[in-house]
């Protein structure tokens, strides 16, 4: 497991991401690896809580590694893909609903797959150079690995505008939209780390948590959440056209590059997930779109653009935000029949 390290350290189950010079980036081994090792520990009276952290100081982790689904992607075989997302669908929801403190350090970037396994731990811990973003509309997915319902549960319209625009979260917005609850400066974490393998208790992270340096959210919420109101897509992109401000500005043009079927979608799963739903739901409504993104979406176009030929000029499905008929975001996320995800499959 030269990709991981899993091992247990005083009273802790301890995982550290070793990917550094990809940027942690989560390869479908590593996955299955932190599912065999929380599952050990679930029910091991040796171990206390559990540290999830990652080598270097510029990613904890920036997504999954999806060189290979493209690979099988483009010659037509779309269960590879579909597996993937199946057994790391399982993996995060095995993460929010576990019994034990699980605790995750995110320093740097921690995107997309990173978010799925940190995130919906119990104690998500943010340091100075912490950036957490959901940028999957740029590459024709949608907010996955549960953060669909993160998003869901941000206050106001955050949920709309974070999802469909890949805008980075420091370490105080990160806490206030509900990506994280403590920050700690990140020349604190091996003594904190030390201090948790040692007690086993997680109350020793008080000791070592601070005030974040001021986020960026304050100043333009109110512009969000009334531009972000609108029924659809193409509603927001007129009350952002209207307000015309520097921010709505640079807001349209973070819509515009994004894959449009994808970013109509990712309105239609935050608002459907908005009252009541949990984990499960989440993860459920995300595989929907997933498991269909490499034959009906723009998910390996949007790969083709911007991580092989990196012409950074995708030729998505519909030309704009306005031609983006509310008939295909129903079609891309209707049930899924036999095929929806089934979060009690075993690994095989």
């Amino acid at each position: 497991m030269a990709d991981i390290s899993i091992r247990v350290e005083g009273k802790a189950g301890r995982i550290t991401l070793k990917r550094p010079q990809a940027l942690n980036a989560l390869t479908y081994q590593m996955c299955l690896d932190i599912e065999v090792a929380i599952d050990a520990w679930r029910d091991d009276e040796a171990v206390a809580l559990v540290i999830i952290d990652a080598d270097g100081d510029k990613a904890f982790c920036a997504g999954g590694d999806i060189q290979e689904m493209y690979d099988t992607g483009i010659t037509g075989n779309f269960t590879y893909g579909q597996k993937f997302w199946a057994d790391e669908y399982r993996l995060n929801a095995k993460i929010a609903e576990y019994p034990k403190p699980y605790i995750a350090l995110m320093q740097g970037f921690t995107m997309g797959g990173g978010v799925g396994v940190s995130c919906h731990g119990s104690h998500r811990i943010v340091g100075d150079s912490s950036q957490i973003a959901m940028p999957e509309c740029g590459i024709g997915l949608v907010p996955d690995v549960g953060g669909s319902l993160i998003l869901a549960q941000a206050p106001g319209h955050l949920g709309e505008y974070f999802g469909t625009t890949a805008a980075r979260m420091g370490p105080a917005d990160a806490i206030y939209v509900g990506f994280a609850d403590t920050y700690v400066p990140e020349d604190k974490w091996p003594d904190m780390i030390a201090a948790l393998e040692t007690s086993g208790d997680v109350t020793e992270i008080e000791r070592f948590s601070a005030t974040p340096p001021a986020g960026n959210l304050s100043a333009s919420q109110p512009e969000i959440d009334a531009c972000f109101a609108g029924v659809n897509l193409a509603a927001i992109e007129a009350d952002l056209t209207t307000s015309g401000s520097e921010f709505a500005l640079k807001t349209l043009k973070a819509l515009r590059r994004n894959s449009p079927l994808s970013t109509a979608v990712t309105i239609e799963m935050v608002r459907r997930l908005r009252e009541g739903a949990g984990i499960r739901d989440a993860l459920g409504m995300e595989y929907r779109y997933t498991y269909r993104s490499m034959e009906h979406g723009d998910f390996l176009e949007g790969i083709r653009a911007a991580i092989i030929d990196k012409d950074r000029n995708p030729n998505w499905k519909h030309a704009s935000i306005h031609d983006v008929p509310d008939a295909d975001v129903a079609r891309m996320l209707a049930p899924l029949g036999d095929n929806s995800l089934n979060l009690k499959e075993q690994l095989t």
